[in-house]
């Protein structure tokens, strides 16, 4: 055999191994989302926080890029997951449209354009240099320290202590709007670890209640931020469409299996798990500067 035919099958042979490791990646990355949509019918929640460091460390997307693909991912499970709670009534649309109207426009500007607007790198600390991508992954990663907090320590209310009639702090919420959509805005996070809190104290709703009319908040703000997205990404909506499927078909696995798990041990532990991935991600950022 020449030199040339054995080159020849070199390269193929290689092309090949390229090809065959891209497509495992892919299906573990696509077995993430299933387990993203998994943990948010077992928990009504939290799942979403997994999604940007699935599309950026497994799938390869940019930081900035995988924001805006988790929006999308987020709005839709959410939409999904938020349809049972108005099915039994458990969706408070006043208090939605209050904190949901600021956080609109918070979100959808900072995608439009304060993330735009961002310089790369943000700033320089002698010869080491912050780029956009390690600033917003860090910035992810102690929003998700927060949220396994939240997770791990419990909301501490029991259902007999929920009965109270829905109250309205109506300037508050409108500020917790603003503050939720700026945080979705810049990671892509659903930020429903921040949400349910500020319904529970500042509306009065009921926990049940606070999750449902959550979900519907998620939903709306994590779209309409995308929204701000489509004209400054390149969207690839055949990967963005099989994803979300698949964290779909996610919630409803999750919502079987919720019948047969204690939600609450597993969401302390998926709170635990949260809090590692969190303290991964800094170290693996700031190593990388």
């Amino acid at each position: 055999m020449s030199l040339l035919s054995l080159e020849i099958t070199g390269t193929f042979v290689r092309s090949n191994q390229r090809k065959l490791n891209m497509e495992i990646i892919a299906l573990v990355g696509y077995a993430a989302a299933i387990i993203i949509g998994v943990s948010l019918g077992l928990i009504g929640g939290g799942g979403s926080i997994l999604t940007v460091p699935v599309l950026v460390y497994i799938l390869g997307i940019d930081p900035v890029l995988a924001t805006a693909y988790s929006l999308f991912v987020v709005g839709s499970t959410s939409l999904v997951g938020s349809f049972t709670y108005m099915r039994k009534q458990l969706v408070d649309y006043k208090t939605a449209l209050v904190f949901a109207v600021p956080s609109f426009i918070a979100v959808f500007l900072t995608r439009k354009f304060v993330v735009p607007s961002l310089p790369d790198p943000l700033f320089a600390m002698g010869e080491m240099q912050v780029t956009k991508s390690i600033g917003i992954m860090v910035f992810f990663a102690v929003i998700m320290l927060a949220a396994s907090y939240s997770m791990i320590r419990g909301n501490g209310k029991k259902d007999s202590e929920e009965e109270n009639e829905v109250k309205f702090n109506i300037p508050l919420i409108a500020v917790e709007g603003i503050i939720v959509g700026l945080i979705t805005g810049l990671v892509g996070a659903g930020g429903g670890f921040l949400i349910i809190p500020a319904l529970v104290l500042l509306a009065k709703l009921p926990m049940k209640m606070a999750v449902g009319t959550s979900l519907l908040i998620i939903a709306a703000k994590s779209l309409i931020g995308f929204l701000g997205d489509v004209s400054n990404q390149a969207i690839d909506w055949h990967m963005l469409l099989i994803f979300t499927g698949l964290s779909i078909v996610g919630i409803f696995i999750g919502s079987s299996l919720s019948k047969k798990i204690n939600e609450k041990a597993l969401k302390k532990g998926f709170g635990w798990f949260v809090l590692v991935m969190g303290i991964y991600i800094i170290f693996k950022e700031l190593i990388s500067m």
